[in-house]
């Protein structure tokens, strides 16, 4: 196991040459590979500079590089244009989609006695390790992993071998992987490196992956104040130490602590990032431990357009709408298609604010109706966009129109937002 790249500090600012030498000295140091897969994440990872990562492998491996797949999970597969912005000048040829509900094979099982050891007992269930076919079948000697370290929701902390598992994962792995973290618990996960489900995944890794040529590159990415992107580290290597290096940089630079909890919290989900709750309810995932209690979080969402970027999960989202923990428990014990569809219910509970604030969520290509039917209240886009100038702003604190104060954040994805509650 080892650890071929590793520069960050809460004082780095990587760039693109410092990316291109921390490659070529990694490739030189490896055994010469000639046939090689590069998972990148899709565009909802579209800062992590993995596009870029991408972009440079494939330069300085040229033909080696035979197929590249965004780790999908359960997103929609990137269109042509997305491609061309996240991975521009790599042919669309190379690119091979994602399919969880099919193009998947088991390499184990995580057994029963182990889940339930790190979950408390909280989960009791042997967990599947599933991967797309083409890692397994795919004849190649170098997989290289690529992403981005960040506070996560469902994992603690995103990246490293859930790339692997539920980015390229099928139904049974990402929907059990997002129920038992549900029922650990988001704000006992948040943050968090060695959470269950990542001793889980690090279980299935070290069992199931000796025949699997496994290689990551993990960025952590800060953003400043006036939206300035800076590449605080990268770490490059095959082994446990590699992410848990990357999550402590994370948590120093991505975790946003703040003195007091604002009543108002105004997120904003880019459009190029976010078309859907199911990626842009991480304005209430990352920012629900600083939202003061009987608070309000008001979420301007552009290009908001569906539920989930699943079309079965987007049907489910509308029958049953975001509850509470204990609400979402029931409906799975009551209803066979929510109960099969573990990680719908996951989302569900992570996306309710346990009625502990309100939400406001003002999606550009949703109805009132629609929005309202799911437990939010909506939101009038265009009156709150003048009324929260999104090109003027910062995260912080701010006056209000009407003199209250409220706190800013231009992008969710990057971080995680705490305040003492009481």
């Amino acid at each position: 196991m080892t650890i071929y790249y590793a520069n960050g500090s809460p004082t780095t600012s990587l760039d693109t040459e410092d990316l291109r030498e921390a490659l070529q000295s990694t490739f030189a140091a490896i055994s010469r590979p000639e046939k090689v897969l590069l998972l990148p994440p899709d565009q909802t990872r579209l800062f992590s500079r993995a596009g870029e990562l991408t972009v440079l492998s494939h330069e300085l491996l040229g033909d080696r590089v035979t197929d590249i797949m965004p780790a999908l999970g359960t997103h929609s597969a990137m269109t042509p244009a997305q491609l061309d912005h996240m991975f521009p000048g790599i042919p669309h040829d190379l690119f091979r989609p994602h399919r969880w509900r099919d193009d998947v094979v088991q390499l184990g099982e995580v057994p029963a006695e182990f889940v339930s050891r790190v979950t408390g007992g909280i989960y009791r269930d042997a967990w599947p390790a599933q991967v797309n076919r083409l890692l397994r079948d795919g004849g190649h000697d170098l997989i290289f992993s690529i992403g981005q370290v960040v506070p996560h929701e469902v994992i603690g902390m995103a990246n490293y071998n859930k790339n692997v598992f539920v980015g390229t994962g099928g139904v049974a792995g990402i929907n059990e992987s997002h129920y038992l973290s549900a029922m650990v618990g988001i704000d006992a996960t948040l943050g968090i490196a060695d959470t269950p489900l990542r001793q889980i995944l690090n279980y299935a890794q070290d069992h199931f992956c000796q025949d699997v040529p496994l290689l990551y590159a993990l960025t952590v990415i800060e953003q400043l104040k006036d939206g300035t992107k800076l590449t605080r580290g990268l770490y490059i290597g095959d082994d446990h130490d590699t992410f848990f290096a990357a999550a402590e940089l994370a948590r120093q630079v991505n975790i946003t602590h703040l003195p007091r909890a604002p009543q108002h919290v105004v997120a904003y989900l880019d459009p190029r990032e976010f078309k859907s709750t199911w990626l842009g309810n991480k304005a209430i995932y990352r920012t629900r431990k600083a939202v003061a209690t009987g608070g309000r979080l008001t979420v301007l969402g552009p290009a908001v357009e569906e539920f989930g970027e699943d079309k079965r999960i987007d049907q489910l989202i509308r029958k049953y709408g975001y509850r509470t923990k204990s609400e979402v428990m029931q409906l799975v014990a009551d209803n066979e298609d929510l109960a099969a569809d573990p990680s719908a219910a996951a989302h569900l509970v992570h996306g309710s604010p346990e009625n502990r604030f309100e939400v406001v969520y003002a999606a550009g290509k949703l109805t009132d109706e629609e929005i309202r039917s799911v437990g939010f209240i909506p939101g009038d886009l265009d009156a709150l966009l003048q009324r929260y100038d999104i090109n003027q702003l910062q995260d912080g604190f701010h006056t209000d129109i009407d003199g209250t104060e409220f706190y800013y954040v231009q992008n969710p994805a990057l971080g995680l937002w705490e305040a003492p509650l009481g």
